[in-house]
């Protein structure tokens, strides 16, 4: 499972840990996701979305209905196969 919100496509960012001694490391700087169930009123169904905090906020705010417009959120279908080109 990849750490990308399915919402808005926001992932990790890489950065430096810095010591008292200023030393630096790689680090991560991971996204806080949920997994969170929505209901659409319109096609009468459940959708199950992993997305992130500020994601979740925003739905609270405008609805799922328009956040799912706003970033034009494509429906996966489980039988979709990959095709290499």
């Amino acid at each position: 499972m990849s750490k990308v919100c399915e919402l808005t496509g926001k992932r990790a960012m890489v950065g430096n840990k810095v010591s008292h001694a200023n030393n630096k490391k790689k680090r991560r700087f991971h996204i806080n996701l949920w997994k969170k169930r929505f209901f659409l009123i319109k096609e009468n169904k459940w959708i199950t979305l992993k997305i992130c905090t500020s994601a979740i906020k925003l739905i609270n705010k405008i609805g799922i209905e328009n956040a799912l417009k706003r970033f034009k959120y494509k429906k996966k279908k489980n039988n979709q196969k990959k095709i290499k080109t």
